[in-house]
């Protein structure tokens, strides 16, 4: 059983738990299970309706080093705050309630943490289906940045990685330091992308480890992954990642860190243009295109920023952005084929050639 020391653990785990019985109890023994010594659990229940707050009872009564808040339910951001502010370790970890901790995580993190003296460590994860007992294993990062303990603020990679936050651990000093915090937008989803941003644009030393950390389930019917609604979400993200960069004063990464904002918000958006239900495609893409069009009038666009292939696409969706989506929907698909027939009908073979160089930039 972890060891805590009373005043100062080096490591605190935040649970953010709301209605989720069905996974609760498996999260929460991957959690128990871990060969990390020194670190605290603190189980944060946003008013759940279910069983899990009983779930959670039973581990805090169990565990000396799981302790439980039960408050009324005020959303993801607020919840992981109010888990920040009472939090007592060096480093701070996510684990989502429907996730699962592979064996030895919390062990592979701290000691690259304390190894390299880090602000923020990451490691990777698995697609879990428990249905089917079946994990895909992912590789986010390019593979010259495993290993690398450095200051990254200056290469844009690593902000176009997903936006999670569950498979790395963050000084805690850093957060209140850089004022990160969660955005406290009630009933929204996809509050880890600007944490994450901020986080990354923050740190002095990053580490990249190709060690996966978290099965992220996937057939959790309830998870915000597969929500249609929403649908504006992930744009108030990227309004706070502009709102907090304006506060900052860094002149030495200040562009490199617009330009990841700009392609990250880009890239964000066409992925929600993919995931959500037809029938609001149409109409967001139509507020993308408005949105930048905006932007661009207002100077904010940089477009040196822009590689060629990102260029055509969203200098497309500007001028016309549902002709733009007939294109996609009717193309673009996961795999190769489907890719280039995208970027020919879009642009010919030059759209071809932008799309296989900026492939190869990842």
């Amino acid at each position: 059983m972890p060891t805590v020391s009373s005043e100062n653990p080096s490591l605190s785990i935040l649970v953010p738990i709301f209605n989720v019985e069905k996974y609760l109890r498996q999260c929460l023994t991957s959690l128990m299970a871990q060969d990390y010594q020194d670190f605290e659990i603190i189980l944060l229940n946003d008013g759940s309706t279910d069983g899990s707050a009983r779930i959670a009872e039973e581990f805090s009564a169990a565990y000396e080093h799981v302790s439980l808040i039960n408050k009324e339910n005020s959303g993801y951001g607020a919840t992981l705050n109010l888990g920040i502010d009472k939090a007592r370790g060096d480093y701070i970890g996510f684990l989502e309630s429907d996730d699962l901790m592979y064996s030895g995580a919390l062990r592979v993190l701290m000691d690259a943490a304390v190894r390299y003296d880090a602000d923020v460590v990451r490691g990777t994860y698995s697609y879990y289906w428990s249905l089917e007992n079946r994990d895909e294993l992912q590789h986010p990062y390019a593979a010259d940045l495993i290993g690398r303990p450095k200051d990254y603020r200056a290469d844009v990679r690593p902000f176009l990685a997903q936006h999670a936050i569950w498979d790395g651990v963050y000084r805690r000093q850093m957060l209140f330091d850089q004022n990160i915090r969660f955005l406290e937008t009630a009933g929204a989803s996809y509050q880890d992308t600007s944490f994450a941003f901020k986080t990354y644009a923050a740190s002095q030393k990053t580490v990249f480890l190709d060690t996966p950390i978290i099965h992220y389930r996937q057939d959790n019917e309830g998870s915000s992954v597969r929500s249609r609604g929403k649908v504006y979400a992930v744009c108030q993200e990227y309004d706070e990642i502009d709102r907090w960069l304006a506060h900052r004063n860094n002149q030495s990464f200040e562009k490199n860190l617009q330009r990841a904002a700009l392609i990250s918000r880009y890239n964000a958006y066409l992925w929600n243009v993919d995931r959500i239900a037809p029938e609001f495609r149409e109409e967001f893409i139509c507020f993308m295109s408005k949105e930048f069009s905006l932007m661009d009038d207002a100077g904010r666009i940089d477009w040196t920023h822009l590689d060629e292939w990102r260029t055509l696409n969203l200098r497309k969706i500007m001028l016309d952005p549902k002709g733009y989506l007939t294109i996609r929907q009717r193309l673009h698909g996961k795999s190769a084929v489907s890719k280039a027939a995208f970027a020919l009908e879009l642009g010919g073979p030059a759209a071809l050639f932008s799309a296989i160089k900026e492939r190869k930039t990842r």
